[in-house]
């Protein structure tokens, strides 16, 4: 199963290491395959570096795109840590 949604980066600092980090670390919680895109660039959702390199700031609108079996939770976990400003204290 593929599902995609449409967020938006809300905390301050953006994608930085710290977020990225924690994006990292759940994607590999999960079997699936875990995508970010923003506008030509696509990053694996388990790897730091290639988050950072997507430069994502404040504001910015990102495609998360999840495929395999555990889709809809790897789905609802990171959209989750993304709307709630990958709990950092703003």
């Amino acid at each position: 199963m593929t599902l995609e949604k449409q967020l938006t980066i809300v905390n301050k600092l953006g994608l930085h290491a710290r977020a990225a980090t924690q994006l990292a670390k759940l994607a590999n919680q999960f079997e699936s395959s875990i995508t970010l895109h923003q506008g030509d660039k696509e990053a694996f959702a388990n790897s730091v570096l290639a988050l950072m390199m997507l430069e994502s700031s404040q504001g910015k609108q990102v495609l998360l795109r999840c495929d395999g079996p555990d889709a809809q939770e790897a789905m609802d976990a990171i959209a989750s840590l993304i709307v709630n400003r990958f709990n950092e204290d703003e």
